[in-house]
């Protein structure tokens, strides 16, 4: 790229540990690449590209959809851009395409912190702190997402990222994917908006022990996670070929897991599998359900990561 043109997805921030290498972008902060001895974990995207389909983006203040783009907080009615026109929504937030900026030390060596003053908008009137740190170390990739608000009321907010994984050069259909997710949330296929639950025990959708994806299609948020005694839930995609793969993490704030593989998207279908951290599900600013209140002056702090298998 000429030294006269800026990349689409802005500056580039490598950072390297432990033979893992990420490259998170100025634009949405994004993970735009990690690696792990030269394996890609993550089906990222160019540097002379914008992030497609969401890849490796953060959604903040909220994942998913907004219905409509409209909901009521503290009793005033709000309204949001609707940024997926084609199903009438507000998707994924509003912090996908900012430029984000250094904090702190200078970036480079195993960490980068990244930071956002989300200011007080049209649907959304508070301002917020958003600071998100990635670190590197032989275990993997460490992201730390955190949000302050800056305003004299209460705020409502939820956090996620977007990141697809990649257990290999094959493709979804041949890889074992192990999600300890035991609820999937159902939508109405026009506007991929919540319409119930089901138990996922004897559905196709069951991948609490480790099974081959095949021809399951997914685009759906889970829950009812099974965690760990520290409350970390671990999903995991493995080429059974070789044994190699990638597992990501969540801590005890992400509720919410939702699984996506593009079948949708001609040219990006089924190559990997977009497995999205989400503190609260769609449409949360409407239930209510799993949504953090931000009092004036408070914080809130959720940890997520990536690693290699085998």
């Amino acid at each position: 790229m000429p030294p006269s043109v800026t990349a689409p997805s802005g500056e580039q921030f490598v950072i390297e540990s432990g033979g893992y290498r990420a490259v998170v972008t100025e634009s949405g902060a994004a993970l735009r690449s990690l690696t792990h001895h030269g394996r890609d974990l993550v089906d990222g995207f160019a540097e002379d590209a914008m992030s497609s389909g969401g890849r490796g983006q953060l959604l903040v203040p909220w994942p998913n959809r907004v219905r409509d783009g409209r909901y009521s907080y503290g009793g005033t009615e709000h309204q949001l851009a609707l940024t997926e026109p084609s199903r009438h929504n507000a998707s994924h937030g509003l912090a996908r395409w900012a430029a984000w900026q250094p904090v702190g030390p200078p970036a480079g060596g195993d960490t980068v912190t990244l930071g956002l003053r989300l200011m007080a908008q049209t649907g959304y009137p508070w301002t917020l702190q958003l600071n998100v740190s990635y670190t590197l170390d032989e275990s993997g990739l460490v992201v730390t997402q955190s949000a302050r608000n800056l305003s004299g009321t209460a705020a409502p907010y939820a956090s996620g990222a977007h990141p697809y994984l990649t257990a290999g050069p094959g493709g979804l259909d041949d890889w074992q994917l192990t999600c300890p997710a035991s609820v999937r949330a159902l939508s109405d296929p026009e506007r991929l908006l919540p319409a119930g639950r089901e138990d996922v025990a004897g559905t196709a959708y069951d991948f609490r022990e480790p099974r081959r994806v095949g021809d399951v299609q997914v685009n759906h948020a889970f829950t009812g996670l099974i965690t760990d005694a520290e409350g970390v839930a671990m999903t995991t995609l493995v080429d059974p070929g070789t044994g190699t793969g990638v597992a990501l993490w969540v801590d005890r704030h992400h509720r919410w897991l939702m699984l996506y593989s593009s079948d949708d998207r001609p040219g990006s279908a089924r190559r990997s599998l977009a497995v999205e951290p989400m503190t609260a599900g769609a449409d949360a600013f409407n239930s209510g359900e799993n949504l953090v209140t931000l009092e004036p002056g408070g914080s809130f702090v959720a940890t997520w990561g990536i690693r290699a298998v085998g």
